[in-house]
């Protein structure tokens, strides 16, 4: 376990998001530095699923992992059938989008001065 029983920082909490919604096979899975243009998060998580269930599994599996590491969201929204699943961890805000709704939304032209710290296509 690379994050052990540590607090995790902000960056650790989105390379672990990242981690497990790439194991889940998301597509696009980004991590945004928006410390520089946002007053309200330190990082955006950002991924796509290419359906219902596996959005559904994307979204269990980030919920799951950082609840065992003692990271819980300070707001969920959104659902699988909607298309948009946000968790907002404070200092990182994670986002699993259908690929229509991140098309509509695009968050990385949004926040394009943010740094792209990973992204994994």
């Amino acid at each position: 376990m690379p994050f052990g029983g540590m607090v995790l920082e902000p960056v650790d909490i989105a390379r672990l998001a990242t981690d497990v919604a790439s194991e889940k096979q998301a597509v696009d899975v980004v991590i945004l530095d928006v410390r520089a243009s946002c007053s309200f998060s330190d990082y955006f998580v950002v991924c796509s699923g290419e359906s219902e269930r596996q959005l559904e599994a994307i979204w269990d599996a980030i919920l799951e992992t950082l609840k065992a590491r003692n990271e819980m969201p300070l707001h969920k929204e959104g659902s699988a059938s909607s298309g948009w699943m946000l968790a907002d961890y404070g200092a990182v805000v994670v986002h699993i989008f259908a690929p229509e709704e991140r098309e509509y939304y695009q968050l990385e032209q949004l926040w394009k001065d943010a740094v792209q710290v990973l992204r994994i296509q």
